[in-house]
């Protein structure tokens, strides 16, 4: 900003000069509002680079610039509350998996909700009111999904809906859904190439070499050893080591499966009964997941290595582009030892978008 000129990078388009005259209207709204009722007026030294606006007024005839007749404003700091309000709105409230069926007639989408070993059928239900967005070919960032509608979900598509859940968690009625075509891979590292951002991995479900697009965007993390065992105990349907019957080594009863996926006494993530999808949490298991993978550490390109065991959720790509990993997972060997590759690679499926840990990222 120079003087009564800010320059605005458009989100679609180039950058932009808008002149604040002295009769320009200027005002702050909170994100998400509908109306400039609460609106509040605010100066022009207030402005912060970052803070998301909206200008109009007179264009001139080369299109580089504004004459502004009013200016509504949502500052950085508001719309970074607004973004984690809702991604822990997301995190209570959401329900993921992949549609097993849509009827578009009826409104409703039959939703496939993958635990560890064991899966049930949720119902989402879509009402005129329900934001629907849907991820492009080569998108990677929840941010990045466009308007979309129930016609364009179809079987197979990976889902997420966020909204109010029935007692038993089999129906959710959708206040938002986000969904999209995703590739799920489970297997081998064959190369990297740390040069030109890309992973060739031998999928083993289709026994074909694949090359992936690493971006800024993809999350690639290394799942911890002890974690991906207890993954791979629950996947073969064992109680956990050090237990018996659901008890502990001390005697005492395992809460893990009631406690709705939360951090036990000794720090560990507790597990929800396979398949079981409450209506605080979207499942335990998987909620408590979204949250940890946040977490874990990330590995950069030179940290992988050939025949290192990899679970990768992937764009589908577009033309002869390659596919882009949204989420890699590394250090998965145990899982994939203890389940088949369809298995493994379906694993990821109801997480990669529901709840990274980037700002404005998974819902």
């Amino acid at each position: 900003m120079a003087g009564n000129t800010i320059t605005l990078a458009q989100d679609a388009g180039p950058e932009m000069s808008v002149v604040v005259q002295d009769s320009t209207r200027l005002l702050r709204t909170a994100p998400g509002q509908k109306d400039l009722k609460g609106a509040t007026a605010m100066e022009l030294k207030d402005l912060q680079i970052g803070d998301r606006m909206f200008a109009r007024g007179s264009l001139a005839a080369d299109g580089k610039s504004l004459l502004a007749a009013s200016i509504i404003v949502m500052t950085k700091g508001d719309v970074a509350a607004r973004q984690e309000q809702e991604r822990e709105d997301w995190q209570k409230r959401g329900t993921g998996g992949l549609v097993k069926s849509v009827d578009a007639a009826a409104g409703t989408i039959s939703l496939t909700v993958s635990a560890t070993g064991a899966s049930k059928t949720v119902t989402v239900h879509i009402s005129k009111d329900t934001v629907i967005r849907r991820y492009a070919p080569d998108s990677v960032k929840f941010d990045d999904a466009k308007p979309g509608t129930l016609e364009q979900i179809k079987t197979g598509d990976q889902l997420r809906a966020r909204g109010d859940h029935s007692a038993d968690g089999n129906e959710v009625t959708a206040q938002e859904i986000v969904s999209g075509t995703f590739r799920n891979i489970a297997g081998t590292i064959a190369s990297v190439d740390a040069a030109n951002s890309t992973v060739n991995v031998m999928d083993l479900i289709t026994k074909k070499a694949v090359t992936l697009k690493i971006t800024p965007d993809s999350q690639v993390r290394k799942l911890p050893e002890p974690f991906a065992r207890r993954i791979a105990v629950r996947l073969k349907g064992e109680p956990p080591a050090g237990t018996a019957g659901g008890q502990s080594a001390a005697g005492a009863p395992n809460s893990g499966a009631s406690n709705g996926g939360q951090a036990g006494p000794s720090g560990g993530a507790g597990f929800a009964k396979a398949g079981e999808a409450g209506p605080g949490n979207g499942g335990g298991f998987r909620g408590d997941f979204q949250q940890m993978l946040s977490r874990m550490p990330g590995v950069g390109l030179t940290d992988l290595q050939k025949g290192d065991s990899v679970m990768i959720v992937a764009t589908e790509g577009s033309g002869n582009a390659q596919p882009t990993a949204i989420t890699l997972l590394t250090g998965v060997e145990a899982i994939l030892s203890a389940a088949s590759s369809s298995q493994a690679a379906m694993l990821l499926s109801p997480w990669n978008l529901g709840g990274g840990g980037d700002a404005g990222a998974n819902p």
